[in-house]
C-alpha cells in the first residue's frame, strides 16, 4: 500500500514507524514524544562517538532516522567526553526539552533497545565498546531486561557486566 508513491519513502516511513512503535511501548502512546526521544538519544550517542564510528552507525539507520541522526551535527567537533551515565542522561534530557515530561532513563533505554534490535549486532557491539563502562552496562542491562520481560523469564540473576 503506497503512501507517497515512491517505494524508498514508503519503506523508510514504514520502518521508522516500527521503531517509534517499539519506543512507545516504553514511554507511552505518543508518536511525537517517541520521535523526540529517538532524536535526543541518537544525538547524545552520535556526539559521544569517534567520527568514523559515528558515520558507520549513521549508515545503518533507516533513511528518515538517518536524517534525524545527522540533524544539527557539527562534524568538526571532538567527541564529547561524557564519562558517566548521569552525564549521558543529562545530555539526553537536554535534547528532550520542550517535549512532554517523560522518564529520561526509560526513554534512553527504549531507544538503545530499538537500536540493538534493528542495527547490525557487530555495529552495536562496536558502538557499545567505545562507551564508558557505566553507559555500556546500562545499555546491556536494559537489553537483558527486555529479552527476559518478553520471554516472561524470572528477573536477572547475578551482577551487571561491563
Amino acid at each position: 500500500m503506497a503512501t507517497t508513491g515512491l517505494e524508498v519513502f514508503d519503506r523508510t516511513l514504514h520502518i521508522t514507524n516500527i521503531w517509534l512503535d517499539e519506543i512507545m511501548k516504553t514511554i507511552g502512546p505518543d508518536r511525537h514524544a517517541a520521535w523526540h526521544a529517538l532524536g535526543a538519544v541518537l544525538h547524545a550517542l552520535r556526539d559521544r562517538l569517534p567520527l568514523e564510528l559515528a558515520v558507520h552507525l549513521g549508515a545503518q539507520l533507516p533513511l528518515l532516522v538517518r536524517g534525524l541522526y545527522y540533524d544539527q551535527w557539527h562534524v568538526g567537533r571532538q567527541p564529547e567526553k561524557l564519562r558517566s551515565l548521569d552525564e549521558f542522561l543529562q545530555r539526553v534530557a537536554e535534547g528532550l526539552r520542550g517535549t512532554r515530561p517523560m522518564d529520561v532513563r526509560d526513554a534512553t533505554l527504549a531507544v538503545l533497545r530499538t537500536l540493538a534490535h534493528h542495527v547490525d549486532a557487530g555495529q552495536v557491539r562496536k558502538v557499545a565498546d567505545v562507551l564508558p563502562g557505566e553507559i555500556r552496562a546500562f545499555w546491556k542491562e536494559g537489553e537483558r531486561a527486555a529479552v527476559e520481560g518478553a520471554a516472561g523469564a524470572a528477573p536477572a540473576r547475578g551482577g551487571t557486566t561491563a
